[in-house]
């Protein structure tokens, strides 16, 4: 059993009494909105379980949608199995549509770090290993350059003392497989309870205050 299906289960287990207000909390905001004439463009991030990180950009206003997958490793195709055992170089990552005209690459990277803990190495939150790592993997120079000036503030404000999370070109973004795409949709229960077990939403908290 994977750390993340011990710590849904255990969480199943200790909070099933409040299954029916976690559910109702856990629905995604409504996101219509008129539709632009702008060529939507694509980010890359790696915030730990992916799972999380795509509810969390799904929720930013611009945002068109979001796929959770796999980056930054060597296997060609890999499968979740695979990444989770560790041994092909990847990490769980999303790749987020969005409208430029409505929300640019800045401001979603900074909605990223807000949404992360940048101070740890090779895991985020509960889930340990260099396939759980935060990275930001930029596809241009403009994004590199965002990314850099973000993250150099950052630590100019003096919040953190170091950063650990990567900042590298993207490679070869693999979707991953179809039961992991909006799984907090189709699992909001599950979802709930492993994201809770997991303390993502407290160490966020802790770290970058309440939003």
């Amino acid at each position: 059993m994977s750390r993340r299906e011990l710590v849904t289960a255990l969480s199943l287990l200790v909070l099933g009494a409040a299954a029916g207000a976690a559910a109702a909390a856990d629905q995604p905001a409504d996101k219509t909105a008129a539709p632009s004439t702008a060529t939507p463009q694509t980010a890359i991030f790696a915030g730990g379980c992916f799972w999380c990180i795509e509810a969390d950009f799904e929720k930013l206003p611009g945002v068109i949608s979001v796929e959770s997958g796999y980056t930054a490793g060597q296997t060609v195709n890999p499968t979740y199995e695979q990444v989770s055992a560790g041994g092909t170089g990847h990490t769980e990552a999303i790749r987020v549509r969005y409208d430029a005209q409505k929300v640019g690459y800045p401001q979603l990277v900074e909605y990223f770090w807000r949404h992360i803990d940048p101070t740890v190495k090779d895991r985020q939150f509960c889930d340990v290993g260099s396939q759980y790592r935060s990275g930001i993997y930029w596809q241009d120079d403009s994004e590199r350059k965002a990314a850099e000036s973000s993250r150099d503030a950052l630590l100019k404000s003096g919040k953190f003392t170091r950063i650990e999370t990567e900042l590298q070109p993207a490679s070869t973004f693999y979707p991953a497989e179809a039961y992991h795409q909006d799984y907090y949709k189709k699992n909001p229960i599950r979802y709930s309870y492993y994201r809770s077990g997991c303390g993502r939403d407290l160490r966020v908290e802790n770290l970058w205050g309440s939003r």
